[in-house]
């Protein structure tokens, strides 16, 4: 009898974890769908007038000096994935433009782009790397193109972390391809 019992038990078990495994897949999987997906609802100020509000900041160094240990921890962060959402939109709101993706890393901004014919290709490299550079600090570098192909490319590295070195050999042959599309109109101030 009790041979029974354990031998039910040990079933139970693996078919209880057996149907976990399956959520956490199912899981993984709904989590990179909603990463990718740009119709997503990211956080939305509470109330027009949040939205609305102006940001203002006055310390003293005193005041800073008081609470060293926390000033010596606090530091400044980008959501690179926020950004990014940001410049693709700003992109897909100008004319002529039909899918776009964009990757923001430590250093770079890669933007490829589908266009229809009736824009020029050096407007829309224009267009898309301004965009960009309207959001971005001005150290980043933004290399952009209208090659397609360079979509999944882009998006095979939605995942990586900036800590991986792994990553640093994709973007390098990614930029070297970007290179060959029109760059935008240059100017000094570039």
């Amino acid at each position: 009898m009790y041979k029974k019992f354990a031998f039910v038990l040990l079933l139970c078990t693996l078919f209880i974890s057996a149907c976990g495994t399956a959520n956490q897949e199912a899981d993984e999987q709904e989590q990179i769908r909603n990463e990718l997906d740009p119709a997503r609802n990211d956080e939305t100020p509470a109330s027009q007038e949040e939205e609305n509000r102006l940001g203002y900041v006055h310390y003293t160094r005193d005041q800073l000096n008081l609470n060293n240990n926390n000033e010596n921890n606090h530091g400044v962060t980008m959501d690179r994935h926020r950004v990014a959402d940001m410049i693709s939109r700003i992109i897909l709101r100008n004319e002529g433009f039909d899918e776009v993706a964009t990757l923001v890393t430590d250093k770079e901004v890669l933007i490829a782009y589908g266009k229809n014919d009736g824009l020029d290709d050096d407007t829309a490299a224009d267009i898309a790397k301004k965009s960009a550079l309207s959001v971005m600090p001005r150290y980043f570098q933004v290399f952009v193109s209208d090659d397609r192909s360079l979509i999944p490319d882009i998006q095979s590295l939605h995942n990586s972390n900036t800590q991986q070195g792994n990553y640093r050999n994709t973007i390098t042959s990614i930029i070297k391809e970007m290179k060959k599309s029109p760059q935008g109109i240059e100017n000094e101030n570039n």
